[in-house]
């Protein structure tokens, strides 16, 4: 086993792989495990640093998430964010109460004593509170480096054992000078290097896949978008031509003329590719189901189903490749600790007890705006690894209610007059995601002087990064107003379209 850096314990925070993101963007490989790993297997990874993630929970409650007592006898580096940081307080001798008031938000980060920790940080930048419990006490050994407003206890530390504690999170986006908090602690007091980059982690997964296949053969499901494009070109250098089979399944949800494009793309590439026309199928099992996660599962295990079917078709296939991405796996299940569930993905979760072959995700722990990176390293064309994200289920979950052609049909012709109008704009690279959602709302309009009653679609346009948090795109009103005139227009069945307003969170960006 390789050498890891910095091992981070989840205790269930959405933002945990977040912390693991902006390591890695300072060249910093580092993995996350679940709080309760063993103490055996984190000294096997041979770690310079520990990393103890924030969490739902509250230390001092009887069920609380508690890591090995080992992990404190390692003699490493620790740093404790948020959870983190009260289960360091609790564990040396300090006393962790719930707060008087929850504190949520921006905050001065006010640096009352130096430390290694803080180099090169400005007195009053801006950091993200979030959190109900607070420190009472601190143990004795630590002391006070920071302060905010509301938290006299905003960083304490112990520079002798070189153990940190934060109470806000420097790995979201909001903390202004969270990169370097991070990065100070793995250069600057774990004595980490920066050896990791997209390259090299290319480099290792084409290893990684070249021991996990050996001689045998992978049916590689593309559906056209980054993802999967990305995992198609990872096998495709590391398998020899012969081992390796593509498999396009066209199931009928797919965006306006998207299957010729998905084929000339891969005939760009030298790759070859199979095309399954599967639209009945797919469309026939959907009928009269309205309900999102079943959709998402019949999807799902429809896909495993033509994917085993195609494979019977060629000899020594074992393995079935998938473009998973980290954000699918923490919205679907707590794999890497005890984060809750979002919405499950179609692509996560395992095969059934049913199928003969594995599983190959190389992307599983990286997010959307790395893969891109991954993208661009082996090779593939900037417009195919710009195109905005494309659910697995397709158009099914931007249908709410039952998936029929006559839905598919309005989404579809929409969504295309949509992306017509940003690419003519200029904005289609301005956002990070954009599309349409049939309501299956009807109202009153006016057309022609005749009334109408007819359906409602929505304009869903959001700005992010890795698609863990997200805001809705600010686009110039002029854009949306030629988008809905068109879609009014040219589609006969809607008379009202309208925009979506909301950021994640609350809302997720894909409605169901």
């Amino acid at each position: 086993m390789k050498n890891v850096p910095i091992v981070i314990l989840d205790f269930g925070s959405q933002y945990t792989q977040l912390i693991a993101r902006k390591l890695r963007e300072s060249g910093v490989y580092c993995e996350v495990v679940p709080f309760r790993e063993d103490i055996e297997s984190i000294k096997s990874k041979k770690p310079q640093g520990i990393i103890l993630s924030g969490g739902p929970a509250s230390v001092y409650s009887p069920d609380a998430y508690k890591p090995s007592d080992e992990i404190w006898k390692l003699g490493l580096p620790i740093l404790g964010i948020c959870y983190g940081m009260q289960l360091i307080t609790q564990h040396f001798g300090g006393e962790v109460v719930p707060a008087d008031h929850h504190e949520y938000g921006k905050a001065k980060l006010n640096i009352v004593k130096s430390s290694p920790i803080f180099e090169g940080i400005e007195n009053d930048s801006i950091v993200w509170m979030s959190h109900g419990d607070k420190a009472l006490s601190i143990p004795q050994g630590f002391e006070v480096i920071a302060t905010s407003e509301n938290s006299p206890f905003a960083a304490i530390s112990n520079e002798d054992a070189k153990i940190y504690a934060f109470q806000f999170h420097p790995e979201v986006h909001h903390s202004t000078e969270g990169v370097k908090l991070l990065k100070n602690f793995a250069k600057h007091i774990c004595g980490c290097e920066s050896t990791w980059n997209m390259g090299s982690f290319a480099k290792e997964k084409i290893v990684d896949i070249r021991k996990q296949v050996g001689d045998k053969k992978v049916l590689c499901g593309v559906s056209g978008g980054v993802d999967s494009s990305v995992v198609a070109a990872l096998l495709h250098e590391a398998l020899p031509k012969e081992q390796l089979v593509c498999v396009f399944v066209d199931q009928g949800l797919l965006r306006k003329d998207e299957t010729v494009q998905v084929q000339n793309m891969f005939k760009m590439l030298g790759m070859e590719l199979i095309t399954i026309d599967a639209r009945d199928e797919f469309i026939g099992k959907l009928k009269g189901v309205s309900d999102p996660e079943k959709k998402r599962k019949i999807i799902g295990e429809t896909f495993i189903e033509v994917f085993d079917n195609e494979a019977k078709k060629h000899k020594d296939v074992s393995f079935l490749a998938q473009g998973t991405l980290y954000t699918d796996v923490i919205e679907s299940v707590s794999v890497k600790g005890p984060s809750k569930t979002i919405k499950s993905h179609h692509n996560v979760g395992g095969l059934p007890d049913w199928m003969t072959f594995e599983l190959v995700e190389p992307l599983r722990e990286i997010f959307k705006d790395e893969v891109r990176i991954l993208g661009l390293e082996l090779g593939l064309p900037k417009d195919m690894i710009g195109r905005h994200p494309f659910p697995g289920p397709g158009l099914a979950i931007r249908i709410m209610g039952e998936v029929n052609e006559e839905a598919l049909s309005l989404v579809r012709e929409s969504d295309a007059i949509m992306q017509s109008e940003l690419k003519s704009s200029g904005y289609y690279d301005k956002v990070w995601q954009a599309f349409t959602v049939l309501l299956n709302v009807s109202s009153v309009g006016v057309m022609g002087d005749n009334r109408t009653y007819d359906n409602t679609v929505c304009v869903r346009m959001v700005e992010s990064v890795d698609g863990m948090t997200a805001t809705f795109a600010h686009v110039p009103h002029d854009i949306l107003e030629a988008i809905s005139r068109r879609i009014i227009n040219e589609i006969d069945g809607i008379n009202r379209v309208v925009y979506d307003i909301s950021s994640k969170p609350p809302a997720t960006i894909e409605w169901e």
